[in-house]
């Protein structure tokens, strides 16, 4: 009897160890479960490109906990998908980088019967030719490249085109956005010209323009420009329409227009890269990003143009009817979206803009 009882209890306690260690194991399981991605949404996005809030309402919504990572380049985040290692479920890049992640084999194409929101945007945004049927993105912002000028010093109306900054009234007024492809693409656009040329000649005649307009720049910078132009350390700039939009809300004396002898046209959309790991989540990110409210709410935000046609009719009428940010169908039609040239030609682009900038210190 001792002996039955002592060998009941042998097999109990195998059974309860052997119970409690399935038990581990599946906690074990669950918890690599959590960390692995599949119950997480990591998104790569610019820095401060997205109202927090809405990160968390669409946790709240889903459940899924969103891991939120940040780069200032689109060369830096080609770099970091491409080497692999960590898996992001959805990208935030711009035209042009959207054609050399295609052609470098790193995205996934969208399956559009799990996207519920694309009715939601304006055709003249989609269909773009870095993304043909936008096999591989959604829309997420758009906007221009521009100048924000002063109304203390230059009256409205006084700046039409980007030739007006050549004027020598403007000697030392004039801040630049330290971007090759950007100040290439103006002084090209100011001769008629192609922001997308593959002729020296066009390339070295814009860079010889730029050189005639040193006199009038002040500074060549980045992200302190808008800090400069808030606090009125310079007359005019040449920057992005949602940095103008930042630096108009820290000074009501700051305007923006989009030259109209063309330049540049820019779009930043979603992808999903082929490090994707919780592919359910990011559709519902997608879907959830093309809810009208939810797009409103991005673009008061973060200060760009939506290409959601349903939010951009609830935007207040001061916003969705100001030319600078929503610039007409004529304006548009002479602006142009920058395409990937190869390294090659973007190297001679960066040459010219280098030199530009050390010949003229």
């Amino acid at each position: 009897m001792k002996k039955i009882i002592w060998l009941t209890a042998i097999i109990l306690g195998a059974t309860l160890a052997l119970f409690g260690v399935n038990v581990f194991l599946q906690h074990a399981e669950n918890v690599g479960t959590k960390n692995n991605g599949r119950q997480e949404l990591t998104i790569y996005n610019w820095g401060d490109y997205i109202d927090p809030d809405l990160l968390k309402k669409f946790q709240r919504e889903t459940g899924y906990k969103v891991d939120y990572e940040t780069f200032d380049s689109n060369e830096a985040m080609f770099t970091k998908i491409q080497q692999g290692g960590t898996h992001y479920d959805l990208a935030v890049p711009s035209d042009y980088m959207i054609q050399k992640m295609k052609a470098a084999n790193l995205l996934l194409p969208l399956d559009h019967k799990k996207l519920t929101g694309l009715n939601n945007y304006d055709k003249k945004f989609m269909n773009q030719p870095f993304d043909k049927g936008n096999k591989y993105s959604v829309p997420y912002f758009w906007g221009t490249l521009g100048i924000v000028y002063n109304d203390k010093y230059i009256k409205p109306g006084e700046i039409k085109t980007w030739n007006d900054l050549w004027r020598p009234k403007y000697k030392k007024s004039i801040m630049l956005i330290d971007s090759s492809r950007d100040i290439m693409g103006m002084a090209l656009a100011s001769s008629g010209q192609s922001v997308n040329t593959k002729s020296i000649p066009e390339l070295a005649a814009a860079k010889g323009k730029l050189d005639t307009l040193m006199p009038n720049v002040k500074a060549i910078v980045a992200d302190e420009i808008k800090t400069y132009m808030a606090q009125e350390e310079a007359t005019l700039a040449v920057d992005y329409s949602g940095d103008a939009a930042e630096m108009i809300s820290e000074n009501k004396h700051l305007h923006y227009v989009v030259p109209s002898d063309g330049g540049n046209l820019w779009f930043d959309n979603i992808v999903m890269p082929k490090t994707v790991k919780n592919k359910k989540a990011a559709y519902a990110f997608l879907n959830f990003m093309s809810e009208p409210a939810n797009a409103k709410q991005n673009a008061i935000y973060v200060g760009y143009a939506t290409p959601n046609k349903r939010a951009v009719k609830q935007l207040p009428k001061s916003i969705k009817n100001n030319p600078s940010w929503y610039p007409d169908d004529k304006t548009l039609s002479k602006l142009e979206v920058y395409e990937d040239l190869g390294p090659n030609w973007v190297g001679k682009y960066n040459d010219y803009f280098l030199e530009f900038k050390m010949t003229n210190r």
